[in-house]
């Protein structure tokens, strides 16, 4: 399931995350050194909706891992709240792409299993994870297993899972990637939704523009790897969106997809030609 820590300071507050110079090094299995991520530096501010977007390979998940404090920087810092990541950081819920709910838990199993960690009582776990399947559309199925759902459904699972400690921070790697179209707009009309309610701050990675434009404050290009920020552009379309699948025909959506892409379409194509003169 999704990973979670309690929110120091309380429900609906959104922390303020800082990174200056973030650089990270890794060693390939042949022993060569391999820079994922060089200089990489933005801020986002408490209860903003951030989206990095980039070419396969340039370092956006690694640029999650050093927020989250399950990995650390080779150079440069992470701050939340003002306080340097030094270990897993307070308040924070992580989304993946692949499904992360326990296959041995029902669907009631995984979304109290937060609550339950942080010291609730069973009875109150209870109580709120119900409450919070209502919210995500699963009353009713709060005894089924993970593989006795839809893929779909199983994402409103991971959703409720990571924002039932309402947390501070949201980290979401790709996770309606492996989604059908139509079944992807409703997930991210739904985490809109979910997201205005609560208004953590969110570092949101997708490699599809479109999504990016329609959820996010601001967009995050990184450049072909080793990744660093490129450029950053404010997404200035009204707020609450409303269905994520109706204002992709605005003129304006279509504005800021086109300008985007401009700067974005250069990375894409050097990063295949760099994994093409690989091959």
């Amino acid at each position: 399931m999704a990973e979670t820590t309690p929110n120091p300071t309380g429900p609906g507050t959104g922390a303020r995350i800082e990174i200056t110079g973030l650089t990270k090094r890794f060693l390939t299995p042949k022993g060569e050194p391999f820079t994922a991520i060089r200089d990489v530096t933005f801020t986002v501010q408490p209860g903003e909706f951030v989206a990095i977007v980039g070419p396969t390979g340039c370092g956006k998940s690694t640029t999650l891992g050093q927020v989250s404090g399950l990995d650390r920087p080779s150079a440069g810092s992470v701050t939340v709240g003002g306080r340097p990541v030094d270990g897993v950081t307070a308040g924070v819920s992580f989304m993946f792409q692949a499904d992360a709910l326990f296959p041995w838990k029902t669907v009631l199993g995984n979304v109290m299993i937060g609550p339950s960690l942080h010291g609730m009582s069973k009875r109150s776990a209870v109580e709120l994870a119900r409450a919070w399947l209502r919210r995500v559309g699963l009353a009713g199925f709060e005894d089924r297993y993970p593989h006795q759902l839809s893929g779909g459904m199983r994402k409103r699972v991971s959703m409720a899972a990571a924002l039932i400690n309402e947390p501070r921070i949201l980290l979401m790697d790709e996770p309606f990637g492996a989604l059908d179209v139509q079944t992807k707009a409703i997930m991210q009309t739904e985490l809109l939704s979910l997201w205005e309610q609560l208004r953590p701050s969110v570092l949101f990675i997708t490699h599809d523009l479109d999504e990016a434009v329609a959820l996010a404050d601001r967009v995050l290009i990184m450049t072909s790897g080793p990744g660093t920020i490129k450029r950053s552009f404010a997404i200035d379309l009204p707020r609450p969106r409303g269905e994520v699948q109706e204002i992709r025909h605005e003129a304006h959506f279509l504005e800021l997809e086109n300008e985007i892409w401009a700067t974005l379409k250069d990375e894409v194509e050097r990063a295949y030609a760099q994994t093409a003169s690989a091959a």
